[in-house]
């Protein structure tokens, strides 16, 4: 495949390709409980989602030793019930190895810490299709800036075309990295949220996605 410009799309994670809001909104809402703390309402949890961590949390305590405290407790709890329902969405297997068969480098670019990331990965059996999982480690700043997905596509050596995700804040961080957006509603934020982003395509599922992206280089599927 010489003379093939090697291009990437990147993807949030949860949400995205995997079906994994119960798991977290447990974790989070067992992590208040163990600090014997009011637990927050499942619905405050889930909207959420797509935020730094310590950010979810002072939404519900001020206090920064609690913050720290929550945040421990729900990196000590999440590992243990983390696949206990996360799947990957329908469809989404499928998906990605047609985009591989089409030249695509797929990188995951998530708000997750990478070693999590990556064990989620593995145990949903994800990882061999794609090239790299980044997460937001310390010192990467959080979406909406665009440094983790510029880390995601520079650990594959493509240059990166689309960002995939269900968020606004996944959305804005595509468009600061000078990528086109494709919005997938199955995931946190509904139809008329993602819409005022105005992403270049917005979508139920991913099933239009090898469509939509064609094949590296600007060609189409």
């Amino acid at each position: 495949m010489s003379g093939v410009r090697r291009e990437a799309l990147v993807f949030d994670l949860d949400g995205t390709l995997i079906d994994s809001l119960p798991d977290i909104v447990g974790a989070f809402r067992d992590a208040f409980a163990a600090n014997e703390l009011p637990v927050p309402a499942e619905g405050e949890v889930a909207a959420l989602i797509g935020a730094p961590l310590e950010e979810m949390a002072a939404r519900f305590v001020a206090d920064e030793a609690r913050i720290a405290a929550v945040c421990d407790a729900y990196r000590r709890i999440y590992p243990t019930r983390f696949t206990r329902s996360t799947r990957p969405f329908p469809g989404v297997v499928e998906v990605l190895r047609t985009l591989r068969a089409d030249g695509w480098r797929l990188a995951v670019a998530t708000t997750k810490r990478t070693s999590m990331a990556v064990r989620l990965t593995d145990a949903l059996d994800l990882s061999p299709l794609l090239d790299h999982v980044q997460g937001t480690d310390a010192g990467v700043p959080h979406k909406p800036a665009p440094d983790v997905l510029r880390l995601a596509a520079a650990a594959v050596g493509a240059e990166p075309r689309w960002m995939v995700g269900d968020t606004v804040t996944d959305l804005q961080a595509g468009r600061a990295a000078g990528l086109r957006t494709f919005a997938v509603t199955w995931g946190t934020h509904d139809v008329a949220r993602l819409a005022g982003e105005r992403p270049d395509v917005l979508a139920a599922d991913l099933d239009g996605l090898p469509a939509a992206v064609g094949t590296p280089g600007g060609g189409k599927a």
